[in-house]
């Protein structure tokens, strides 16, 4: 297997596609990719939810990146984009996914939605985390998980925007799939089928080096 054979295999396997519906809330996760926030704007004036929450502090990638909030920077765009400031929250404290959910989570429950009907939004791979972590922190809610979808190179054509390239997300596949693996044994989130090839083609990229995400 090549390297391109193993990332498409971990790319496909990490995205989800799933369909959307009408909800209470559509919910930006915070990263360095701006265009959650403008797949967020577009499923609000696709009408299908009235609020839209941005989560986000800075986190381990960001945090060298921006001198504001994931939140604050994503409702600028946003606003840029159509949703009007009385539709959005910012949640800017959390620094992890845990944080995310948790305290996004709280700021819900505060408008009375405690059992919400959510439309997470995130980077295409990173949809499976996403999805595979709600049930441990917030059970209550019925989520779909989306993005900007992008096949792997038009993702990767973007990337100098915000400074990063292949390389980089290579990496970010890799951490995100040893995630996956681990963290069900953490807490964090729910097990995962994870098929051979799938296994395959992550052992082939860590043999390849890349090996810059992972976690001890």
């Amino acid at each position: 297997m090549d390297k391109l054979g193993a990332v498409h295999i971990l790319w496909d396997y990490l995205c989800l596609h799933g369909e959307v519906g009408p909800a209470d809330c559509i919910i930006g996760f915070g990263c360095y990719n701006e265009d959650v926030a403008r797949r967020a704007a577009e499923l609000y004036r696709e009408g299908l939810a009235p609020l839209v929450m941005f989560s986000g502090g800075l986190g381990r990638n960001t945090a060298s990146m921006w001198d504001e909030s994931e939140a604050l920077r994503f409702s600028r765009i946003a606003t840029a984009e159509g949703v009007p400031e009385s539709a959005i929250i910012l949640e800017d404290r959390s620094t992890n996914s845990g944080e995310n959910l948790l305290f996004s989570k709280a700021l819900l429950a505060e408008r009375g939605l405690t059992e919400p009907t959510l439309i997470g939004v995130h980077k295409p791979y990173m949809e499976r985390r996403l999805a595979s972590a709600f049930p441990i922190y917030w059970p209550e809610a019925r989520v779909c998980v989306t993005s900007f979808y992008l096949c792997f190179e038009d993702y990767v054509k973007g990337l100098y925007r915000w400074g990063r390239d292949e390389d980089d997300t290579v990496n970010m596949l890799v951490g995100d799939m040893q995630r996956i693996l681990l963290y069900p044994e953490r807490g964090y989130q729910i097990k995962q089928e994870v098929p051979d090839t799938v296994m395959q083609a992550y052992e082939q990229l860590i043999s390849l080096g890349y090996t810059k995400q992972l976690i001890e």
